[in-house]
């Protein structure tokens, strides 16, 4: 088998000797292969759409993907109407997702109880460690094994709803904004609130008005923590709790002042000093630089350094009640810069709080900077890598119209022009979320609630919520596509169609009829899996790989595999 998916790599334009040993699904030994990325280059320039071509196209680029049978449905329906359909996600039944999300304990956790079992967790680690006197201890405790499975469950959520959700756009507007405004799910405290931001800050703002979405994520403890700006403060601010310092009481109780000895006045500032070094010392910049840069305005959005520090000195004082227990924003008027700022040309009077944080906020979301640098990523996902500018500029007449409601944005974007013409048609190579649950959806595969298919993204190269950078994951083909990358895609496609492939259940071929030679199974395949993309060179490669094959099932699983590991799948 190994060499016969080498071959077909090869002949397939996909891998051209020599050399890089990487291991292929069910071969026993390495083989040599240097992958290629020219075949991905689709130089197709159909002139216009049929109904099921633009069904296919909308499926590849505002859904994860067509299951089996619906680009048919989509066709009929109208596409149009089917697009009207997902862009008022709340009025699309997904009742089937629901009962698969009760499976998933993740969900019965508030950050407050993720906190706390983090902090057990932490706490019995350090236990043992000193009990072992600090050499290295293996042992993984009923506690760590509840908070690693919960982990799991929360990057395999993600899979699952991409791939069982009606709602298709919707999940992908989450996952665009999940990056637009990223957090680092590894990053301390932000292993336990990363769950609640993505429940309670994305998903409920993904389709609504840009400035609340803007606003409920700066607000949010996951962001605040990510980008430090729960410890920036005023230069010279002093946390009132570190002037209440006193001697810690004996067994609870307060000391009592006529005791001998008497309370050390000497012992106590010394706390009280201590304290104080491990307060915040002054203002951090790393959200309002992120803010400015990536969030909103963008990098070519006129802003200086100045700008930089006038926005993080608005926002001082925005914190976190208890951010080791997972607690609410909090404001910390006792930290706040009061003085007089300017950003972008734009004065903030001295003496106000929170409520010139909130007036920053509402006037960057407003900015045409903004309206061009967000419709321009937003142009990105769904119509081109380098997106053309009449696309944009619908989208930033459409967010002007609406005062910012994605909905509208995103409207204008997928029915205008750009988004249906030739040349943008499978012009964007899938990410690996996309591919994994693109195949998924192909052969209609049931995913389960282990961590395992969320580690085939990861290894893949895109571990869901892992990104440590704030820019998110890429967009850009060229981050994807390697030689390594694309015969990683095809060992999962292939362990997928034999139904290998981890967190996943499928029988592959029972769509496929009794089709038997070679020549009937490619047809079916292309078919029912590619809905007639595949080329004819494609054809002709697994044609021959199929020849001497003398078991269909065999033949027909093989094909499958080929095809959702071949150059047309990885394409939207």
């Amino acid at each position: 088998m190994k060499y016969r998916i080498l071959g077909c790599l090869l002949l397939l334009g996909i891998g051209s000797p020599p050399m890089t040993a990487r291991r292929v699904v069910g071969a026993q030994h390495a083989a040599p292969l240097n992958m290629t990325v020219t075949s991905l280059r689709d130089t197709s320039s159909p002139s216009a759409l049929s109904p099921r071509d633009s069904a296919l196209h909308a499926l590849n680029r505002l859904a994860y993907g067509p299951r089996p049978g619906e680009v048919d449905r989509v066709a009929a329906e109208g596409v149009m109407h089917w697009i009207d359909r997902q862009l008022t996600p709340g009025k699309i039944d997904d009742g089937a997702l629901a009962r698969r999300e009760r499976d998933f304990r993740i969900l019965d956790y508030d950050r407050g109880d993720l906190a706390g079992m983090y902090a057990e967790v932490q706490r019995e680690r350090r236990e043992r460690k000193l009990a072992a006197n600090g050499a290295a201890d293996t042992t993984v405790t009923p506690r760590d094994q509840t908070a690693r499975r919960l982990a799991g469950q929360f990057q395999e959520l993600a899979v699952v709803r991409a791939a069982l959700s009606e709602r298709q756009l919707y999940e992908v507007m989450v996952d665009f904004w999940t990056n637009h405004f990223n957090v680092y799910f590894g990053k301390g405290a932000d292993r336990f609130l990363t769950p609640d931001y993505i429940e309670r800050t994305i998903r409920p703002n993904a389709m609504g008005h840009f400035e609340e979405l803007l606003i409920a994520t700066a607000e949010s403890p996951a962001m605040l923590f990510y980008l430090d700006n729960w410890e920036s403060v005023a230069p010279g601010s002093v946390p009132p709790a570190a002037m209440r310092v006193r001697a810690r009481p004996l067994f609870g109780r307060r000391p009592n002042p006529f005791s001998f000895p008497p309370r050390d006045p000497e012992q106590q500032d010394s706390m009280r000093q201590r304290a104080l070094q491990r307060a915040p010392q002054g203002i951090n910049e790393n959200y309002a630089r992120e803010l400015l840069e990536l969030h909103t305005v963008g990098v070519d959005g006129g802003y200086t350094q100045q700008d930089v520090i006038a926005v993080a000195r608005i926002l001082t004082g925005w914190s976190i009640k208890r951010p080791q227990q997972g607690g609410d924003f909090e404001f910390h008027d006792w930290a706040h810069d009061g003085g007089e700022k300017q950003v972008l040309g734009l004065r903030f009077p001295e003496g106000h709080g929170r409520d010139e944080g909130l007036r920053l906020l509402k006037m960057l979301a407003s900015l045409p900077a903004t309206m061009h640098h967000v419709s321009w990523k937003l142009c990105q996902r769904f119509v081109s890598d380098d997106p053309p500018d009449g696309c944009v500029d619908d989208a930033v007449a459409a967010w002007k119209r609406s005062n910012g409601d994605i909905r509208e944005v995103v409207r204008a974007i997928v029915t205008g022009p750009d988004f249906w013409a030739p040349r943008n048609i499978r012009a964007k190579v899938k990410t690996p979320l996309e591919f994994v649950v693109s195949a998924v959806r192909a052969v209609a595969a049931d995913p389960d609630t282990t961590p395992r298919l969320a580690q085939v993204v990861a290894r893949l190269g895109e571990p869901l919520f892992q990104h440590v950078a704030p820019d998110g994951y890429p967009e850009m083909e060229a981050a994807w596509v390697n030689s390594g990358a694309l015969l990683d895609r095809m060992n999962a496609a292939v362990a997928l169609a034999a139904g290998k492939l981890p967190g996943v259940i499928v029988t592959a071929d029972s769509g496929l009829g009794a089709a038997a030679s070679p020549d009937d199974i490619v047809a079916v395949v292309d078919r029912e899996i590619l809905d007639g993309t595949m080329s004819e060179n494609t054809k002709r490669v697994i044609t021959r790989q199929l020849a001497d094959i003398t078991d269909p099932g065999q033949a027909r699983v093989l094909a499958i595999g080929l095809a959702l590991g071949g150059p047309e799948f990885q394409r939207q």
